[in-house]
């Protein structure tokens, strides 16, 4: 299982590199990062070393900030690759709640899943042939 740091934010300018620099100051090295929004508040993903560090760092300097359980897969980077682990995700009709990519011009892609069940789904991918990122892949662990 990989800790993500989720982040909520108001809408507003300056506040992601708000808190881009509170990670820095705090030497949390940011590996990914994906923003949603809507017309009053954002949500930023990340994939950090130290997850819970950059939590407890935000935090204490007024963030609602919090660690979350998501899945990592490797899948193949070409065209249809996703739809394979997707096709492998619907024969056991997971909910993904939300999905990110992330490709580095490497034969595999890491797809990362926010599911209801991650250790079910981890098992299930597994058992289907592909490969689950660990926790050392993307982050120095606390």
């Amino acid at each position: 299982m990989i800790k993500q740091l989720t982040v909520f934010l108001a809408n507003e300018q300056g506040r992601l590199s708000s808190v881009c620099r509170a990670l820095a100051d705090a030497g949390i090295n940011v590996h990914a990062l994906v923003l949603a929004d809507t017309a009053e508040y954002g949500v930023a993903r990340f994939l950090c070393d130290r997850p819970e560090a950059a939590a407890r760092e935000l935090e204490q300097r007024g963030y609602r900030a919090r660690t979350v359980d998501v899945l990592g897969v490797y899948v193949a980077d070409r065209a249809g690759g996703l739809v394979e682990v997707l096709d492998a995700l619907g024969e056991h009709k997971v909910n993904i709640e939300y999905l990110y990519c992330i490709s580095s011009n490497t034969d595999d892609a890491l797809d990362i899943l926010k599911v209801e069940d991650p250790r079910s789904v981890e098992a299930a991918l597994k058992d289907a042939g592909f490969r689950i990122a660990d926790p050392s892949d993307i982050y120095d662990l606390d």
